[in-house]
């Protein structure tokens, strides 16, 4: 589906700038697209209510998609159209796409002029990832990293040390198989995972949610010394057969097939991991700052959040998503003058009080907007503390038809149990194609 999309999305690019652009009026509302869960979707009308009450005579409407793959589409097809949304807001990681056929309209002699803010006022992180060729193409809303959310309830029941800063991986597997528990709430494997006990009862209750994809697994690969590709800037192939990087693959392939702690294919089917952990029968889950406005909806149990476990040093993997501008629009000061609103202190703290995100803006990151000791996470820090070591995956061309390739063969290889080795190959030749046709920031 995906691969076939962007296919599209190519032709339609070139045909729109062969064209001119969009013939839109230069009136009507800015078009606003974005996708996300019901709580993210209600961040974003409370963002432009809150831009309606400053400018009276500004309108925004909001385009809503259901998720990414119905996020791309609906750009191709407007593409297509030669009308495309004025504004929407996509993760680095697929911006690449739109960025190398011209499609966007670079942001940073803007932000170089506004009053506002300056490039300078963001964390550096997210603003670099969205840079194309020398240009700052987008400008960043947030800059999260992943996070272990966790049911202290849970841990306090069972008597299970809750997660701090420095813990490490082995700790956590212990930990989750300490918490995954049959229907009368005791484990269901051995005491001591690493040793090889396997699982002997059906799971009521899994220890850990973990997505099987490249992103979940890049943090441990940097944590413990490895690398996924061989070179950030210009990837042409994954590293992932490497010593340190096979080490800490196998680490993540064990997780289903050997310690028996995150949910099988079937179990994921029924119920995903951020709706089990919602629902109290998930002890952990890894995920970004976009989960925290579903889990405050959480009423029956109490939660919070710390950092990545650490196979060597500390690592994170950067969550950005950013604010572009469709080249063709018709209505660029208007979808300006709504960016350079979200991007400031106002409007940043607007969403920033929903939940949604952690603010690139560095001030208000630090402010109560999202530091509120009142509401959960109340170890919201976390976020912040990880920071300094964040890294990113490359922002390539064809880095979404990579993920789309590369997903499934983890999926696969964490529920029938093969070994690294072999997994990292079947990796490697199914993604040097992409890699080698892929265009670069």
């Amino acid at each position: 589906m995906a691969r076939t999309l962007i296919a599209l999305l190519a032709v339609v690019l070139l045909a729109a700038a062969a064209c001119g652009g969009s013939s839109g009026d230069e009136s009507g509302p800015v078009r606003f697209l974005v996708f996300g869960d019901p709580e993210e979707l209600a961040a974003y009308r409370e963002l432009i209510a809150a831009y309606g009450d400053q400018d009276r005579e500004a309108e925004v409407q909001l385009v809503e998609a259901s998720d990414r793959e119905d996020l791309l589409a609906r750009l191709s097809t407007s593409f297509a159209a030669g009308d495309p949304p004025d504004v929407f807001l996509i993760n680095y990681r697929f911006y690449g796409q739109f960025a190398a056929r011209d499609a966007l309209e670079p942001l940073e002699e803007r932000a170089h002029d506004s009053d506002a803010f300056s490039l300078e006022d963001f964390y550096p992180q997210p603003v670099e990832a969205f840079r194309w060729r020398g240009r700052v193409t987008c400008l960043p809303q947030n800059i999260s990293s992943l996070v272990v959310y966790y049911n202290r309830d849970l841990f306090r029941r069972h008597a299970v040390p809750e997660p701090e800063a420095g813990w490490t991986y082995s700790e956590m597997v212990e930990r989750a198989a300490q918490l995954t528990l049959d229907a009368n709430g005791v484990p269901v494997q051995a005491a001591d995972p690493t040793a090889g006990g396997a699982v002997t009862r059906r799971p009521a209750v899994f220890g850990l949610g973990i997505e099987p994809s490249i992103i979940r697994l890049a943090p441990f690969v940097w944590s413990g010394g490895g690398e996924i590709v061989d070179d950030e800037r210009g990837p042409t192939r994954f590293v992932l057969d490497r010593p340190a990087s096979l080490t800490a693959l196998q680490s993540f392939l064990d997780l289903r097939s050997r310690y028996g702690v995150t949910p099988t294919d079937q179990d994921r089917e029924a119920e995903d991991d951020e709706a089990r952990f919602a629902n109290g029968r998930m002890a952990m889950v890894l995920s970004s700052r976009r989960s925290t406005p579903t889990f405050r909806t959480i009423e029956d149990f109490d939660w919070d959040v710390a950092p990545l476990p650490v196979l060597g040093e500390q690592a994170g993997i950067l969550h950005s998503d950013a604010y572009c501008m469709a080249a063709a629009s018709s209505r660029k000061d208007a979808a300006w003058s709504f960016i350079e609103f979200a991007l400031g202190p106002e409007g940043q703290r607007v969403v920033a009080r929903t939940g949604r995100t952690v603010p690139s803006l560095i001030s208000v990151s630090r402010s109560p907007a999202f530091l509120d000791p009142d509401v959960r996470p109340r170890n919201a820090r976390a976020f912040l503390d990880g920071i300094p070591t964040i890294r990113r995956v490359p922002s390539i061309s064809t880095w979404p038809e990579i993920e789309d390739t590369v997903d499934p063969i983890l999926e696969r290889s964490i529920e029938l149990g093969f070994p690294a080795a072999e997994v990292a190959r079947e990796i490697d030749e199914a993604t040097r194609p992409l890699f080698a046709r892929a265009e670069r920031p």
